[in-house]
């Protein structure tokens, strides 16, 4: 029997976490990708052969997304194609921080069906799927019910609280962040962060898996206009990502310029 979509890309990040935790604090090989990408190492790189030679031999017929793939125009054609990405966090896993992710999704018609995020070295595996519920190792999620703005608990970088940005006073917050934009939706989403956002473009691979998880879970997240987000476009990333309670949601987008 064929396993699911969801079955099968849960056993897939549990093997990406095996690759890396052969790497994690041992000195892995690193490289700078060009256009100021960011670093790359081996465990990324050998993470996403792995994922591509097993999801690809499970599901031929799925286009492939994935930060450290060349990209190309043949997913485009396809009718559902996962969008991956190996280490989200790559800077905390050299860093040698828990707090990195596999983000593992699959979207058809540009929405996401089936969605995992996994932190090996914290034990965290976060899935979701249309209707089922946003869940964290076997317990329901539910994002924050907080109504105002000021005053919540919000992952985000300190140049998006710039007063540019804002139409009148940046608002006061108890501002943190993650490497891993991917773990940053989900924190939402289990309702330990009223908001995420990041006014920057943001790749299908780093939202993809954590979009459905906070919806699921009664966030509501769109890119930095309200905008919802779609996948596997041409061009595929989103201008900005807003991740909130849906009262946040709406007070942050009525009060960025």
């Amino acid at each position: 029997m064929q396993a699911s979509d969801l079955d099968l890309l849960t056993a897939a990040a549990r093997a990406a976490g095996h690759i890396a935790e052969k790497y994690w604090r041992r000195d892995p090989r690193i490289w700078e990708k060009p256009g100021h990408q960011g670093p790359v190492t081996e465990a990324d790189l050998e993470i996403d052969r792995m994922l591509r030679d097993r999801l690809t031999k499970a599901r031929p017929g799925y286009g492939w997304l994935s930060e450290e793939t060349g990209d190309g125009p043949a997913r485009l054609s396809a009718t559902r194609v996962f969008i991956v990405d190996p280490i989200d966090g790559t800077r905390a896993f050299i860093g040698g921080e828990r707090t990195f992710a596999h983000a593992l999704a699959i979207a058809e018609h540009g929405e996401v069906t089936v969605a995992i995020v996994y932190l090996p070295m914290m034990g965290d595996l976060y899935h979701a799927t249309p209707g089922g519920g946003a869940w964290l190792n076997g317990h329901r999620l539910y994002a924050s019910g907080r109504d105002r703005l000021d005053g919540a608990a919000v992952l985000t970088a300190r140049a998006a609280l710039e007063p540019a940005h804002w139409s009148g006073p940046p608002p006061h917050l108890k501002r943190s962040l993650r490497a891993s934009m991917a773990y940053r939706i989900c924190l939402v989403a289990e309702g330990r962060y009223d908001a995420m956002l990041t006014l920057r473009d943001s790749w299908d691979w780093d939202t993809a898996a954590g979009a459905l998880i906070a919806r699921e879970a009664g966030a509501i997240i769109t890119d930095r206009h309200g905008h919802a987000l779609r996948f596997n476009t041409e061009r595929p990333l989103s201008e900005g990502v807003i991740a909130a309670a849906p009262a946040l949601h709406a007070e942050i987008l009525a009060r960025l310029a």
